[in-house]
């Protein structure tokens, strides 16, 4: 029997016990080792950030993308034909109420109404003579002299160019305000457009020449959801409703003095939306016509709510949630949402009460009885200490190698 033979049942154990140290040592460690250290990375505290809710009185807003619109917006034309001798308007400046903007050449009106007086003098000159005839005839000197049917007729001449008188002067009004209209003044204040014919065109009666738009005041037009026009009319039977604008897009709030105007008096059934319009003094010009901005309505105001930041409510299968934090561990707590205070922050209307601490980050890492360290908006979490550090680097095990 060889030497081989002879030492292999002695050394049998010992090779395969060496064997499983090193695997084992490769793997890790011993079996189950691996899974305690799941365990104790599974209960090992979570850094989260936590607030405390808080509260305080809130304003009951309503929030739209609306878009201003003049007031009144008039094109201005002639109300006659001619030709156009003068501009009197700065395109894009302001105009007032009765300024001149233009003239159209006024030759044949003026004509016109020297015509028309002199009809008028004409007509006014034969009743004349015929009231003098009348009053002659039915004298007591010469009335048993005229027939009773010469008497009538004159009579009624002269009631006939009574009539004719006032017909001449109808004429002549009329060629008046013809002769008016040949000076085109500004209906309303507010900023000129664009001219549309230049001076010199010969234009005809409705012809646009400039249009003017009034904006100040100047109206702001928005659509709000129909679950909002309750309480949209109840705040306005209350009184005034404040409402602001802001730039789309931007904080800027562009003016802060309007008022709910008007409500429409329908809601659209395919979008589900009511109109509703507000009024701005816009004395510094900050609104302009056809502009969106960023509309806020202030419906009322709520007392005592609790506030906490929006990323704090997390949606579940049974509802809204938020995770509390108790004796350094987190419980989850059902909530009902209110409205929403501004752009980071909710007033929650049941589940919580002031100073309640809850979970605003971090909230993916967690389940109800989670271990957390509590840290504030901004705070870092701590450091792993270095016995971490030596368990991630034995982690790895010995590195076993052949010749």
């Amino acid at each position: 029997m060889s030497r081989a033979r002879k030492l292999l049942p002695w050394k049998r154990n010992a090779v395969v016990a060496g064997l499983l140290a090193v695997l084992a040592s490769a793997c890790g460690g011993p079996p189950g080792a691996g899974k305690d250290d799941k365990n104790k990375k599974e209960d090992a505290p979570v850094p989260v950030t936590v607030v405390a809710a808080e509260q305080r009185t809130v304003d009951v807003v309503a929030t739209a993308l609306g878009t201003v619109a003049a007031q009144n917006t008039v094109t201005v034309s002639p109300q006659v034909g001619g030709q156009l001798m003068s501009l009197h308007f700065t395109e894009g400046g302001k105009v007032t109420k009765g300024q001149v903007l233009a003239r159209i050449d006024a030759r044949s009106n003026q004509a016109s109404v020297a015509e028309a007086e002199a009809a008028l003098r004409q007509t006014q000159a034969a009743l004349a003579t015929a009231r003098a005839n009348y009053e002659r005839a039915n004298s007591p000197a010469y009335r048993q002299y005229v027939s009773k049917t010469d008497l009538d007729t004159q009579r009624n001449e002269v009631t006939r160019l009574e009539a004719a008188v006032a017909a001449a002067q109808a004429s002549l009004g009329g060629a008046r305000v013809q002769l008016q209209y040949t000076t085109v003044t500004s209906p309303i204040n507010g900023i000129a457009g664009i001219r549309n014919v230049d001076a010199g065109n010969v234009v005809a009666a409705g012809t646009g020449l400039v249009t003017i738009t009034q904006t100040q005041p100047i109206q702001v037009v928005f659509n709000l959801p129909e679950r909002q026009l309750g309480a949209l009319r109840q705040a306005r039977a209350a009184g005034s409703v404040p409402v602001e604008v802001a730039e789309r897009g931007a904080a800027k709030v562009l003016a802060s003095d309007g008022s709910l105007d008007v409500i429409d008096n329908q809601i659209s059934a395919d979008s589900g939306t009511f109109r509703a319009r507000a009024v701005f003094a816009n004395d510094n010009d900050a609104l302009w016509p056809g502009q969106f901005v960023n509309v806020r309505l202030r419906l009322g105001s709520i007392d005592n709510a609790v506030v906490i930041p929006a990323p704090a409510v997390q949606r579940g299968p049974d509802g809204d949630f938020v995770y509390v934090v108790q004796d350094d561990a987190v419980r989850q707590q059902k909530v009902t949402v209110g409205i929403e205070v501004d752009d980071r922050h909710v007033q929650v209307s049941d589940g919580l009460k002031a100073g309640d601490r809850v979970v605003t980050e971090g909230q993916f890492r967690l389940k109800p009885g989670s271990k957390v360290i509590a840290l504030a908006p901004g705070q870092a979490p701590p450091a792993p200490a270095a016995s971490e550090d030596k368990e991630k680097k034995d982690e790895g095990g010995p590195r076993v190698t052949t010749e």
